[in-house]
């Protein structure tokens, strides 16, 4: 069963997240366990602190990566340094590789647990994913408050893809993005009414010619909108793009320090 682990400071936002439907029918077959965790409940500092201000001045604070080694430590019971040798330790931040139909297909294969690490406030000392993970994932050259949102976007979309979550395994395969696909969004869609506002269902999703309504929708498929995104990101990653472009969770930047997510 693929177990996926989430730390995070704001545990509550996931309570409705992991209730919803796949997931929550995922959980109950036993396909998946996501297990979130509160960091702050692993912290050794007084009145639970997790974080500091960050070395080189600079506005916001930084979640320390003692903290977080605590944390892991205290979840899986082997040293901070190893839990990544098994499992895929993956930090929420702007300068991650971008999360893709592609990564979200290996992540829900691969026999190794996920770990996802969502920070806040200037995110996580860039030790943290120096010495602690396997890498970092950013969903978009956008900012928010945390990394929880990106964090529920990688989960749900890794979970869609574990087989047997989804009652029809070809729905997955013709998706945006999808292999059917060859990479392209999704074909549009029409339901009834089949005419609205002047606005009329294409005439041939309605004659019942399937072999011609596949090529019709093969066609309607269109380029991705986030290739443009994937190529700044491949061609040297987030942070080498303009700070304006950059994706991610800051208030303010803060030299290597990691975001908190994107």
């Amino acid at each position: 069963m693929k177990r996926i682990h989430v730390f995070t400071l704001v545990p509550q936002a996931f309570a409705w997240f992991v209730a919803q439907h796949p997931l929550a029918d995922a959980v109950d077959r036993g396909l998946v366990d996501i297990v979130v965790h509160n960091i702050r409940d692993y912290t050794r500092l007084s009145h639970h602190a997790v974080d500091d201000t960050p070395y080189g001045g600079g506005a916001g604070m930084v979640i320390r990566v003692d903290v977080v080694a605590w944390a892991l430590e205290a979840v899986f019971g082997i040293p901070a340094v190893e839990v990544r040798a098994e499992r895929d330790v993956l930090v929420l931040a702007p300068g991650g590789r971008p999360f893709d139909d592609a990564e979200a297909g290996r992540l829900a294969t691969s026999p190794r647990d996920v770990v996802l690490l969502c920070g806040r406030y200037e995110g996580f000392d860039a030790r943290v994913k120096d010495l602690l993970a396997t890498g970092a994932l950013s969903v978009g050259p956008y900012v928010l408050a945390g990394g929880e949102v990106a964090a529920m976007a990688v989960v749900e979309a890794a979970v869609r893809k574990i087989p047997g979550v989804l009652g029809n395994e070809e729905s997955t395969w013709e998706e945006s993005f999808s292999g059917g696909l060859g990479g392209a969004v999704e074909y549009p869609h029409y339901t009834r009414p089949r005419e609205f506002l002047g606005s009329e269902v294409p005439e041939i999703l309605l004659g019942g010619h399937h072999a011609e309504i596949a090529a019709w929708r093969r066609r309607q498929a269109v380029t991705s909108p986030w290739e443009g995104w994937c190529s700044v990101a491949g061609s040297g990653g987030l942070e080498a793009a303009a700070p304006e472009s950059r994706g991610g969770i800051p208030v303010g930047e803060s030299g290597q320090d990691l975001p908190s997510g994107g």
